[in-house]
């Protein structure tokens, strides 16, 4: 393959003129296909439908006799608690186990907060002068639009191969008590694929903060979510918390939403005793319990964790050939000519893209043209503003294999054309 940074003006001409042909052989074919959003195929849906058999006329009832079909139970049935803890890795009391959704979970944890404060001798964050919140990015969006929508202040955190910039990190919070805490993503990070170190595991939990009240918003939505058999380990951030003597420090995320069925699974949160018999409370008044027939039929189903990691192997077997294919592409397309970076991660539902600086914007909107929907450029970062214009998250999850081949192709093509009408600036 031929650096493109190094080849004269009229090479560069060449290879464009040849990429601007099979770009409009692509266009030609009016193609449709979406690869904006990491949703589980059918075939991935698929592996789950024995789940609905499991609650009917002789099976609504938990261990103990509590009648699954009535009121009560804000914190989750005792069966879906025990499963769920083993899953991220805490005890039985140190969990919630509610609906769906765990972004619910998130958003209302940060509501309680804005309202009532993190603990009973903290000042409602709503009531303090300022509010900042850490991003590392690229991150999800979806965390970031929480922050926007309750007018927090986001600041981006670089990421590398181990997670967030520490230094920077450690730096922030000792000198600003307005700033409340971070997100995070810690295993299979979204979109970058990463898995945080120990190291900084350990010093997101011992660290110093001005700020008495800040928060770890731990979102391990991809606990699970292996392509390889050598699977990346996370350090247990709860227990390294509590090490460091900030056990109340890190709230934990995490759900069955891409284990299950993505729009029928179940949500849990989990955290110190402390905050989730505070979190407990407070749901009271909100919810008069979750859907625990449904908590008691993926009980059912699961049986146990080694039901989860059995689940989740077929999982990999639908999902590694996709990731495969857009390895091979961007590797057979884009390898050698110095113009793009891209992940390979060993799990979770993303390959994050790194272009040329200012090439991200164009590279969608051409890709778009011709038929083939990614994730918004700048997504991925607070305000959708990448600072470089150059990620890309790509989601290879839902398409079938033949049309992620098409995809990635017309995609590496785009790459090309607008990189070099970069470099022939």
């Amino acid at each position: 393959m031929s650096d493109f940074t190094k080849l004269s003006i009229e090479e560069l001409n060449k290879n464009k003129n040849e990429l601007i042909k099979r770009y409009n052989e692509f266009k030609s074919q009016k193609l449709e296909l979406d690869m904006t959003r990491g949703k589980p195929c059918p075939e991935q849906l698929d592996l789950s439908m024995d789940l609905l058999q499991f609650a009917d006329k002789d099976n609504y009832k938990t261990q103990n006799g509590v009648d699954c079909r009535n009121y009560g139970g804000v914190d989750g049935i005792p069966e879906a608690k025990n499963l769920f803890s083993q899953y991220l890795e805490v005890e039985p009391d140190e969990i919630i186990v509610g609906g769906n959704a765990s972004l619910t979970f998130m958003h209302d944890t940060f509501m309680r907060a804005m309202i009532h404060g993190v603990d009973e001798d903290s000042v409602p964050w709503s009531k303090q002068p300022k509010l900042k919140f850490l991003c590392p990015s690229p991150g999800y969006d979806r965390h970031f639009s929480i922050c926007e929508f309750m007018g927090i202040e986001m600041i981006t955190i670089e990421m590398d191969e181990n997670g967030p910039d520490m230094d920077i990190v450690e730096n922030l919070v000792s000198e600003d008590e307005s700033i409340k805490g971070i997100w995070c993503v810690p295993k299979y990070s979204n979109p970058s694929g990463i898995t945080y170190s120990d190291e900084v595991i350990d010093r997101l939990s011992s660290m110093k903060t001005k700020a008495s009240d800040f928060r770890i918003f731990c979102d391990n939505a991809y606990s699970a979510h292996h392509l390889t058999d050598t699977p990346d380990k996370l350090k247990n951030i709860l227990e390294a918390c509590k090490k460091a003597g900030n056990p109340d420090r890190v709230y934990i995320f995490g759900s069955t939403a891409k284990i299950t069925f993505a729009g029928g699974g179940v949500s849990m949160m989990a955290g110190s005793k402390k905050n989730i018999d505070r979190a407990k409370k407070q749901l009271i008044i909100q919810s008069i319990g979750p859907d625990k027939i449904n908590q008691l039929r993926h009980v059912c189903f699961f049986k146990d964790m080694d039901g989860v990691t059995n689940l989740m192997k077929k999982h990999a077997m639908i999902l590694k050939p996709k990731f495969d294919a857009v390895q091979t592409i961007l590797e057979r397309e884009l390898a050698g000519k110095n113009i793009v970076q891209w992940s390979n991660p060993k799990g979770g539902y993303f390959v994050s893209i790194n272009t040329l600086d200012n090439c991200a914007k164009d590279i969608v909107k051409m890709a778009s043209d011709a038929g083939v929907k990614l994730t918004p450029a700048g997504a991925t970062y607070p305000y959708k503003n990448d600072p470089r214009d150059r990620n890309i998250r790509v989601a290879p999850s839902f398409p079938g294999l033949n049309d992620i081949n098409k995809a990635m192709e017309l995609f590496a093509i785009c790459i090309q054309i607008v990189s070099i009408n970069k470099l022939l600036k």
